[in-house]
């Protein structure tokens, strides 16, 4: 059987042409706002790939990725609910063991327009095959810091640790331990770091034994969890640094013996759409989740199709929502 060739995407022509993907584009679909050397530069690998555009049988919408860590929690479900609200065709990778070390390589050879990446590490090497490679990437609540040239979206962490904490102690709390998630994970020491900040507010002294430090999950919550309850001097609430988490702290009390509220206050981080089924309801802190992937798909396709980015770097804001899992101390 004769087989086609096979057809050379955006990202291999931009890449030879050592433009960016929206300079392509411009070009293919004969825009003015393209310096004429350049212009004449692209048509002329446009020619020598000859790269001949597919007929489009109405509007057509860029092909992108989104890049999880692993696609394991309802949390990347609501991130992943707000991307395929923006105007994308949208196929999900995520990273394994094996395939770590080539998924920039695939998104090139792939007919991807674009990446969003979510809570991933982009090393020192993924940004330079990146930047190679000329192919947009927004970041969702990244790892750590990103460099400027790197868009990325998160939420007020620091802001939303500072309210579930005062929310405890203004209900009388004064021994309030904090489960977080990895220690290097740059919204989870914000989170912390907004714990301390509420208990300095307050005048009550730091005890580093009620840190601890999870992994987002179901899991991390609970085992860390019993930890804390187990002190002499068990405290009276415990914030999470995530409703996963939250919910394995609720089963770690109710293991322990211990009622919720009546013998510990919980609170969680995110908003869950199961928060307010657990039993007690969890009180949380909603995390803009869905608004998140909406806001880094828009940046994307302004990226793709050359607009401006107004900002590098987008913080939405968290809110304190209060349901029946914390109360006064008994």
């Amino acid at each position: 059987m004769r087989q086609h060739p096979t057809r050379p995407t955006l990202a291999v022509i931009a890449a030879a042409a050592g433009v960016s993907l929206p300079t392509v584009s411009k070009v293919l679909n004969g825009k003015q706002d393209v310096a004429a050397a350049t212009r004449a530069h692209v048509q002329q690998v446009l020619e020598q790939h000859k790269y001949v555009p597919l007929t489009p049988r109405g509007p057509t919408r860029p092909l992108v990725d989104v890049v999880f860590t692993a696609l394991d929690s309802p949390w990347g479900m609501e991130i992943l609910r707000g991307v395929t609200e923006a105007d994308l065709e949208v196929v999900v990778t995520t990273l394994s063991r094996s395939s770590a070390g080539d998924w920039v390589q695939e998104l090139i050879t792939g007919g991807r327009q674009g990446a969003i990446v979510i809570t991933s590490r982009l090393t020192a090497a993924d940004q330079r095959r990146l930047g190679g490679s000329k192919l947009p990437v927004v970041v969702i609540d990244p790892v750590d810091m990103p460099g400027q040239e790197v868009p990325s979206v998160g939420a007020t962490n620091w802001s939303g640790g500072l309210a579930a904490t005062e929310h405890l102690i203004e209900l009388g709390h004064r021994r309030i331990a904090v489960i977080g998630g990895k220690e290097d994970y740059l919204c989870s020491r914000a989170r912390i770091d907004g714990y301390r900040a509420a208990l300095d507010r307050a005048g009550i002294p730091f005890d580093p034994a009620l840190v601890r430090h999870g992994n987002f999950h179901h899991e991390g919550g609970y085992e860390q969890a019993r930890v804390v309850l187990e002190l002499a001097d068990r405290p009276t609430a415990v914030f999470a640094g995530s409703d996963e988490q939250a919910f394995g702290v609720l089963e770690a009390a109710r293991q322990a013996g211990l009622s919720v509220p009546g013998d510990v206050s919980v609170v969680g981080f995110d908003d869950l759409p199961m928060a307010r089924w657990s039993s007690p309801p969890l009180t949380t802190v909603r995390q803009p989740l869905a608004d998140m992937g909406r806001m880094a798909g828009r940046m994307l396709h302004d990226l793709i199709t050359g607009t401006r980015l107004e900002t590098q770097r987008v913080e939405l804001a968290t809110q304190l929502v209060p349901r029946a899992s914390t109360a006064r101390p008994s």
